[in-house]
């Protein structure tokens, strides 16, 4: 079956330009302040995008919230009415508890609709890692492929999806209770920037920790390079909560690093609901390499 829709969720930062190439659904996770309620739009322009971080920088919390089970089902069964089989790609199930709400929406409709063809995928990513492995299932479907054949493809690839970024402060890591509050501390003063993987597990870990920004974006675009293969869907990103300049200059890092590669580097903005606990000043660069076998747990 060719005719089938993919649908992922907020984590993805899939752009508008990038969703409607490729023609991808998302499903709107949320995030709050304040006591109001927010719905993690990825069409935000430049002054909504530079609010929300600013909001951050003077100090306001928020919290995200992931995909309900009721609402994807609800998603599901409208694609399943109009004809459509549906490939669900979610956020790394070890930073978001939506992929376990699609799969209990899966189980709920295939008792109703016994032949609907509903694969979920764990995409063991975040961010554009995630966007990037939507985009390649788009790809795919648009070569012909069944839904079957995707999903096989992309659960196949997806550990090959590397992803190197670093912080600017680690206080919003602490606030998401990603570090320890002497940890956010010290490392302030010290101006220690962790460089953040995601590791087999799809968890973010730091893996090294390098001293002041430029050495974090020169190491940033030296670890994706060593790691860099070339893909038949390869597609590189630089993602930034709100630091322009820095995502510029991370880009220039990386195109030299691959001059001889011929690679389109794309820069895009951090969403909402990753943007809530990187916070502003997150630089990252994702794309496909080498594959993934750090295993965070087993370095502990």
């Amino acid at each position: 079956m060719n005719k089938f829709i993919i649908v992922t969720d907020s984590c993805s930062d899939l752009d508008r330009e990038l969703r409607e190439t490729y023609n991808i659904e998302y499903m709107q996770m949320h995030y709050s302040y304040d006591d109001k309620d927010f719905p993690a739009n990825l069409d935000w322009d430049e002054k909504a995008f530079r609010e929300f971080y600013g909001l951050m920088r003077d100090g306001v919390r928020i919290k995200t919230t992931q995909v309900v089970s009721d609402d994807y089902e609800k998603a599901f069964e409208s694609y399943l009415r109009q004809g459509y089989g549906v490939l669900s790609i979610s956020c790394s199930s070890a930073l978001s508890g939506s992929y376990r709400g699609s799969l209990v929406a899966k189980d709920n409709l295939k008792k109703k609709y016994p032949d609907a063809e509903i694969v979920c995928v764990d995409s063991r990513n975040a961010c554009l890692g995630l966007g990037l492995i939507c985009i390649t299932a788009a790809k795919l479907r648009a070569e012909g492929k069944t839904l079957a054949e995707t999903a096989a493809y992309i659960e196949a690839h997806k550990q090959e999806v590397n992803q190197f970024g670093a912080v600017d402060n680690l206080v919003y890591l602490k606030r998401a209770g990603r570090v320890s509050a002497t940890s956010a501390v010290f490392g302030g003063l010290l101006q220690v920037k962790p460089i953040i993987i995601s590791d087999v597990n799809g968890q973010n870990v730091a893996v090294e920790k390098v001293k002041g920004r430029r050495n974090s974006m020169a190491r940033i675009a030296e670890l994706f390079c060593q790691t860099y293969r070339p893909h038949p869907y390869q597609q590189v990103f630089v993602v930034h909560g709100d630091c322009m300049e820095d995502a510029e200059e991370l880009k220039r890092l990386v195109g030299e690093g691959l001059a001889d590669k011929n690679v389109d580097v794309r820069i895009c903005g951090i969403g909402p609901i990753i943007g809530a606990t990187t916070g502003p000043g997150m630089l990252g660069v994702y794309g496909y390499g080498k594959e993934v076998t750090y295993d965070g747990e087993k370095q502990k």
